[in-house]
């Protein structure tokens, strides 16, 4: 059965959050809160909790995951990031986008699209999100908490233990999110271009 920790969702408390990596670094599934909605993640290394989330999300390899990152320089090292392009997300980050780049050689390549070899990365502003990728020291490998036959995004962590408690290892409670997933913006060609229209305001890139 999942755990549940109610996190403070603007100081959120030191104790809870290393519990939290603790789990995520054993190869726990986490469900936890973002700026733009709760997403579902875990540990970039391990492969298992990778296909669990497939299973949960019922999602194929063509599926952009995202690495959700501490910073921009955190994002260099697993991206592909030329002087425009980091320019680019200097203007958007923290905040609700996610970035589809060219992934590097340190990104496992089990989480790259099949065929144009990117990766989804993002910056999130959530005092709880960045609390973990600071104590956690590398990104979440992550995916919006959609589940199968649901229109919208799950927004209650009540309600998500009820219906996840068997398949993630912790369910962390931040307050509300939203129903809004990020604007994906795909920078791996140069140009901007809008994938889809989210939270993140897509004027920025000309959208």
């Amino acid at each position: 059965m999942a755990q549940f920790f109610s996190v403070h969702p603007e100081t959120p408390q030191p104790r809870l959050i290393k519990q939290a990596v603790d789990v995520v670094r054993k190869g726990g599934v986490i469900v936890y809160p973002t700026d733009s909605c709760y997403a579902i993640g875990c540990s970039l290394e391990s492969k298992d909790s990778l296909d669990r989330i497939r299973h949960i999300r019922r999602l194929d390899d063509k599926h952009h995951f995202t690495l959700v990152c501490r910073d921009l320089s955190q994002i260099g090292t697993y991206a592909k990031v030329d002087n425009s392009t980091y320019r680019a997300l200097k203007v958007a980050t923290p905040g609700s986008y996610t970035f589809i780049l060219q992934a590097t050689k340190e990104t496992p390549r089990r989480v790259w699209h099949p065929k144009k070899q990117t990766i989804g990365l993002r910056v999130p502003h959530h005092p709880v999100a960045l609390a973990l990728l600071e104590e956690l020291g590398e990104p979440l490998l992550s995916s919006t908490l959609l589940l199968p036959g649901d229109e919208d995004p799950l927004t209650d962590a009540w309600e998500i233990r009820d219906r996840l408690e068997h398949d993630v290892d912790l369910v962390i409670e931040g307050g509300y999110c939203g129903l809004e997933p990020t604007t994906v913006v795909d920078l791996s060609n140069g140009a901007p271009e809008i994938i889809r229209v989210g939270k993140g305001d897509p004027s920025l890139f000309g959208g």
